[in-house]
Parts: structure tokens; C-alpha cells; sequence
């Protein structure tokens, strides 16, 4: 697509009228919501943001959130959306690697908080306050910005200029930053929502968070693409997503695996909430694996087979089950649209049916490269395949079974990707403990749960209260699903002849948990 920027704004002024986002009891059209996008990006550039410059979105998902990401890339300025669920190190870690020249926050909210304990930035980014709060000393707010006369002319992109830097965890332990294109975003989700027959009868609902690319990529740039109608949500609660399809007209729901465990948790006790259920026309997961039982029950409950797909912020949305056709209990499906998929060796050769092996890709939503890591990136490629980590099989028809990461330093739990390294590298500070190891734990309804095995220095407290301890400490220093969930305390870490630890060997401890 030669000019992606464009067909998004294109596709905000063809639909006039038309619902384009509903949020608490409001609805926007994509008319309002293009003048809305408008106005802020002339705001911002009255604040000197321009072309290249990044902002960093550090709130829950609001309508703000959505306007924010149109008018950010009418400045062609770059948007990195930042995880409200964030404490101090971490927030601040993604706002100095990404050099943001502003922040919107969410004005008297926790994310301030946080940024305010932050401090001082290399890049002094303008502060942007959303919501009811008011902004912080020096800063600026949405509302005054969004009163600007609207931008008359957006700034041109390439299609190949980086559009949005999302940070994702890796086996280093801090977070690196994912540069995804306009044609990136544009022809990828294009590509999947063309798939699954979007259009503008759609009513989608979005509970996902708007810092991640399957709510915020998928889900509301996908929607708004495709002419759709955006029911998003501050959070998930199931009883909401019911009442979405009983009264709203729902269509389509985008859910990870832990959203299907409680709505099938909800139709347990409430089994009249089935009948609007039923009304929908595609229900989606994604993120991390659906368990094929959840898949059965879910289908026996409503008569919907989910369709599962299977992808990652570096490579955006590669594998699905067809919208018409045999959707499979614990597969993704096969290679989406303009994308290609292999299933290799150590060596890069391509493994057999039923045999394990690491999924490798390459198309259209492949990343440019991870922001500022030249040498990081090239690791990742190999003879022009992205190395995804991760470790699948595929039957004779060539469905794709996902069979978990080939680090065991990468936790997937409730769809986020974590690192252990980071996690570990926080409670090694705390002075009780002498040497750590985090492993992932299966769980039904998070995937996978944080574990940790520690060994404490001498005369630390007894086992139970150090325990509380630690998870209080945790609870300073990261955000809450990376916080460990179990933790079991030996003599010694196992360790093989070069000193690495022996996690597969820790897992059996906590075999007894949820």
C-alpha cells in the first residue's frame, strides 16, 4: 500500500455520520472523532511536537487514547504507548530509551503518580493531562490542546517511517521498543480484518488495553479501518461484555484466553447470558494459547467456535483459523494473508509433520527493527526470517500448534509477555535474598503464573514471612501480573557443569498450586 497514512485519515472522513467509538455512555462519529484528532495534533504542534518526535501514552483506555493515536500520526510524530500498570523504573526506562518529547497522562491518576516519582527526563517531554484531573504544574491539557483550530494539512509519512514503538520484554530483562511502520499497521490489519469480513455493520467491543497491539493495533485500528464501530471498555468485567451483545448490538469480541475462562466462569452462574452470546458473529483470542477444552465449552455454552490467531509485537498478526471454514481446538490456524511461516530446525531447516520446531516469518507486519538496537535487531534475523522464540508443531493440513517459548526466561501470563531476568533482577535487591530464579508456572486461566525460587541470605527471616516480604517489596518495584504469585524457598539454585541454572528442574515445586 503506497500511501498507508493516508488511507486511515481516508477512512475517517468517508464515514461521516457513522458510530465510530462509544465509551461510557458516549458516542463519537468518525466525523467528531477526526475533528477531535484534528484539534490535538494542531495542539501538540503548538507545543513544538513534530515529525519523528516520540509520545508516550502512559493511560488507562479512554477516548483520549484513541483521538491521541489518529492525531499523533497526522503529525507523523511517533506514539509509544506506555503500560498504566507501570511503577517508576519501569515507566522510566521506556520514557529515556524512546527519548519522548511528551507524555499524555492521565490527569490525577496513579500513571502521574508514577511519572511524577520518575522525575526529571534527559528529554524533558511536555506533560499532557487527559481526563478529569487537572495537569501537573508546566503541563498542558487535552481538552485546551483538542480547543486548537484544526490541523489544515497533515505532515506526509512514508509508509516505511516508523509509526509506533511498542515495548515488549526480552530475555536482557528491560524492555525494548518495537518500531512498526505505517504499512506495517495498515496492511496487516487490513489483511486479518479483510479476512474475518469486517465491516462497517460491525459493533466491536475492545476491552483490551490500548498499550498493547492486539487491543490497540488490532482491535481499534483494525475497526476503524474496516468502517466499524469501536464499544471500548476502561477494563474487562464479563457481566459488561454480556450486556454488550444483550443491548448494544455487539458483534465481535476480541478477548485473551483469560477473558474466555471468565466469561465461561460467568455463564456458570448466570446460563441465561448465552442467549445474547449467541447473537455475535465472531468471537476472537489471541496473545497466548486457548485451551482447547475452554474452546469445547465455550462452543457447547454458545454455538461460537472462537477463532484463535496467533502473532507477537514484532511481527504483528501471522497465524489464524479461517472466519469460514474448520476453526481447530488449540491450533492458530495457518499463515494469514501476505504473511509467510516456517517451522525450523536449529539449523533452519523446516521440520516434519507433528515435529517441534521454531515458527519464523516474514511479510508485511514484520518490525523495521527494535528503536536504538542495531545489533539486537540483526540477532533476530536470520536469512531474512524474524527468529520469534517460539516453538510449535503443524499437522498434515498445516493448522499450527503452539507448544510454548523456547526461553524459559519468557513468562506468558494472562496475554503478557514477561521476562524473568527483570523480574529477578528486582528481588536480587532485596537484601533477605541471596539468589533468585522466576520460572512460569502452567495455569489454566493466566497460561502461565509467576513463580519464584529463592535462596535467603543467613539470618533472614522464616520462610512465611519472608515470603510476604518479598511479595510486598515486589509490589513497590513492579507491576502487579509480573509480581510472583507463588514462592518456595531452597538451600541451593540446581545448576548444570557451566554454572546456568536448571529451571525445567524447578517447576515441580509449585505442582501442588491453581
Amino acid at each position: 500500500m503506497s500511501d498507508p497514512q493516508g488511507r486511515l485519515l481516508e477512512a475517517l472522513r468517508e464515514r461521516g455520520a457513522h458510530p465510530a467509538l462509544e465509551f461510557g455512555g458516549r458516542s463519537w462519529s468518525y466525523a467528531e472523532l477526526d475533528a477531535l484528532s484534528r484539534r490535538y495534533a494542531a495542539g501538540l504542534a503548538g507545543l513544538g511536537i513534530r515529525r519523528g518526535d516520540r509520545v508516550a501514552v502512559f493511560a488507562e483506555n479512554s477516548p483520549e487514547v484513541v483521538a491521541a493515536l489518529l492525531g499523533h500520526w497526522r503529525l507523523g510524530a511517533i506514539h509509544v504507548p506506555v503500560n498504566p500498570r507501570y511503577r517508576e523504573e519501569e515507566a522510566g526506562h521506556v520514557l529515556r530509551d524512546c527519548g519522548a518529547a511528551g507524555v499524555l497522562v492521565a490527569g490525577g491518576s496513579e500513571c502521574e503518580g508514577v511519572l511524577a516519582a520518575v522525575g526529571p527526563l534527559p528529554s524533558a517531554p511536555r506533560r499532557i493531562a487527559c481526563g478529569p484531573g487537572s495537569p501537573a504544574a508546566g503541563g498542558a491539557a487535552f481538552d485546551a490542546l483538542a480547543a486548537s483550530v484544526p490541523l489544515e494539512r497533515e505532515a506526509p509519512a512514508a509508509a516505511g517511517d516508523t509509526a509506533m514503538l511498542i515495548y515488549t520484554s526480552g530475555t536482557t530483562g528491560k524492555s525494548k521498543g518495537v518500531e512498526l511502520t505505517y504499512a506495517n499497521l495498515v496492511d496487516n490489519t487490513l489483511a486479518l480484518t479483510g479476512a474475518w469480513e469486517f465491516s462497517a455493520s460491525d459493533r466491536v467491543v475492545v476491552a483490551l488495553p490500548l498499550f498493547h497491539v492486539h487491543g490497540l493495533c488490532l482491535g481499534t485500528l483494525g475497526s476503524l479501518l474496516a468502517g466499524a464501530t469501536v464499544l471500548l471498555f476502561e477494563r474487562f468485567a464479563a457481566e459488561a461484555v454480556v450486556d454488550a451483545f444483550a443491548r448494544r448490538g455487539a458483534s465481535v469480541f476480541f478477548g485473551v484466553p483469560t477473558m474466555y475462562v471468565r466469561l465461561l466462569e460467568h455463564l456458570e452462574r448466570h446460563p441465561e447470558a448465552a442467549a445474547p452470546l449467541r447473537r455475535a458473529r465472531l468471537f476472537i483470542a489471541g496473545s497466548a494459547p486457548l485451551a482447547a477444552d475452554d474452546f469445547r465449552t465455550f462452543r457447547e455454552r454458545t454455538g461460537h467456535a472462537i477463532l484463535e490467531r496467533y502473532g507477537m509485537s514484532e511481527t504483528l498478526f501471522t497465524l489464524t483459523n479461517p472466519y469460514r471454514g474448520e476453526r481447530r481446538a488449540g491450533t492458530v490456524g495457518k499463515p494469514a494473508p501476505g504473511c509467510q511461516v516456517r517451522i525450523v530446525d536449529d539449523a533452519g531447516a523446516e521440520v516434519a509433520a507433528g515435529e517441534l520446531g521454531e515458527i519464523v516469518v516474514r511479510g508485511h507486519g514484520v518490525m523495521k527493527g527494535y528503536w536504538g538496537r542495531p545489533a539486537e535487531t540483526a540477532a533476530t534475523f536470520r536469512d531474512g526470517w524474524f527468529l520469534t522464540g517460539d516453538v510449535a508443531r503443524h499437522d498434515a493440513d498445516g493448522y499450527v500448534t503452539i507448544a510454548g517459548r523456547k526461553s524459559v526466561d519468557i513468562i506468558k501470563s494472562g496475554g503478557y509477555k514477561i521476562s524473568a531476568r527483570e523480574i529477578e533482577d528486582a528481588l536480587r535487591r532485596h537484601p533477605a535474598v541471596a539468589e533468585v530464579a522466576v520460572v512460569g508456572v502452567p495455569d489454566r486461566v493466566w497460561g502461565q503464573r509467576v513463580a519464584a525460587v529463592v535462596v535467603a541470605r543467613a539470618g533472614a527471616a522464616e520462610p512465611a514471612a519472608l515470603a510476604a516480604e518479598l511479595s510486598s517489596y515486589a509490589a513497590g518495584c513492579l507491576a502487579d501480573y509480573k509480581r510472583p504469585r507463588a514462592i518456595e524457598f531452597v538451600a541451593e539454585l540446581p545448576r548444570n557443569a557451566l554454572g546456568k541454572v536448571q529451571k525445567h528442574q524447578l517447576a515441580h515445586l509449585f505442582t501442588s498450586g491453581g
